[in-house]
């Protein structure tokens, strides 16, 4: 089929819940992908951080051949080896005790609100079901996690949502506490908020909210759905400062393409958790499992943090160049692979214009650029990146 033809037939079968590319992508090679028609692109996108060891990654192709070919679905009837395995490297990345697994992010945030008001009821009784959120926050969309996500065209369209959740502005703790009392449940942020404008939470903060969560007896559920993983140069984000949450959930690149999330918890929150309480028909299957175990072994391995810090410090040098020359670049903010470039105008411009010319980029909300590479990027892929950047930038003037 022609991309014409192609883009045709989705245009019939497809609910328009997004907007697309004018192309058709057919394969991809590492940092590289390309379309029906032969075209090039240099991934700086990696499905949304979620390819984080790029694309056709040989030990991923290896392991789901080798687990498609002796189980790849049975349920959460039944205990498999994968899952356990999964579930022991994840535990012990961390602080966490326990795990949940689920099929994605969003899924693991509607569990983790679900496991703070279990907590909530059967420690203080009913009544205490608040929910404390942020700002330009993103969580997801299905109706609990959307109602902690801020944007308003992403919840009023489908309003009355779970009742309860109250805003403050990211970073401010003054607010928080003025918003804050017995009432709530659980507070959930980002420690690097993504959707939202690659906008980091200040140690200062975070350290707050924790302190707040023990005064008002609510638990702290850190969304790291797209800074784990290492994708900042530590294995989960919130490890570069002193704050440990009571929950955390994660998913983006732990299968490098494959549906997965986890919610991560400790003894004390996993104890008020009982059969029944939650569930899914394909979390944590053996298939998706092997694959995640193998590919978070990469993730966490230290040669590969390492990786991660010096790239992205080469990353966040050669956008600081950029942003010394072109006074339509406003700010440059993230850790690691996961940065942000502020910009006066529209980055969705940007994006296209870098899209043309062979490079593929996403925005952060309207006026932030997002560079979320695969992790095996390297400084030529940068330079690359720059290059094509540097002329897309001129859509701004």
């Amino acid at each position: 089929m022609s991309t014409s033809q192609v883009i045709a037939d989705a245009e019939r079968y497809f609910v328009k819940a997004y907007n697309r590319a004018a192309f058709v992508l057919a394969h991809g090679k590492g940092m590289e992908v390309w379309d029906t028609e032969g075209r090039r692109y240099l991934d700086f996108v990696a499905g949304i951080a979620v390819n984080a060891l790029g694309h056709a990654d040989p030990t991923s192709l290896t392991v789901i051949q080798e687990q498609a070919a002796k189980l790849t679905h049975v349920s959460s009837l039944y205990w498999t080896e994968p899952a356990v395995e999964l579930a022991k490297l994840l535990v012990e990345s961390c602080f966490a005790d326990k795990v949940f697994f689920s099929n994605s992010g969003t899924e693991a945030v509607e569990g983790a609100l679900k496991f703070a008001r279990k907590v909530a009821r059967q420690t203080h009784g009913p009544g205490k079901t608040g929910i404390v959120a942020f700002e330009h926050s993103f969580h997801g969309r299905t109706m609990g996690a959307l109602a902690t996500t801020h944007k308003a065209q992403y919840r009023e369209p489908f309003e009355p949502l779970m009742p309860g959740v109250r805003f403050a502005p990211f970073n401010d703790l003054t607010t928080t506490r003025q918003i804050m009392d017995d009432t709530v449940c659980a507070v959930i942020v980002e420690p690097i908020q993504g959707e939202g404008g690659v906008t980091p939470a200040t140690d200062e903060f975070l350290a707050g909210l924790r302190q707040l969560c023990d005064q008002h007896g609510a638990l702290l559920i850190f969304d790291e759905i797209q800074s784990g993983g290492g994708r900042t140069g530590t294995v989960w984000a919130h490890q570069a400062t002193d704050t440990m949450p009571d929950i955390m959930v994660a998913a983006k690149p732990l299968g490098n393409g494959l549906p997965i999330g986890a919610i991560l918890v400790t003894d004390a929150v996993a104890a008020h958790i009982q059969p029944g309480d939650h569930g899914s028909t394909f979390a944590g299957g053996p298939l998706v499992c092997a694959v995640a175990a193998a590919v978070f072994r990469r993730l966490s391995d230290p040669a590969m943090l390492a990786h991660v810090r010096e790239v992205g410090d080469y990353l966040r040098t050669r956008l600081g160049e950029i942003q010394a020359h072109d006074s339509n670049v406003v700010d440059i903010r993230g850790r690691g692979l996961m940065q942000g470039m502020q910009v006066r105008g529209s980055a969705a411009a940007v994006k296209n214009a870098a899209q043309e010319a062979g490079l593929l980029l996403v925005p952060a909300g309207d006026d932030v650029i997002r560079f979320v590479p695969p992790l095996i990027v390297e400084r030529e892929h940068v330079d690359e990146m720059i290059g094509i950047l540097h002329h897309a930038l001129e859509v701004l003037s």
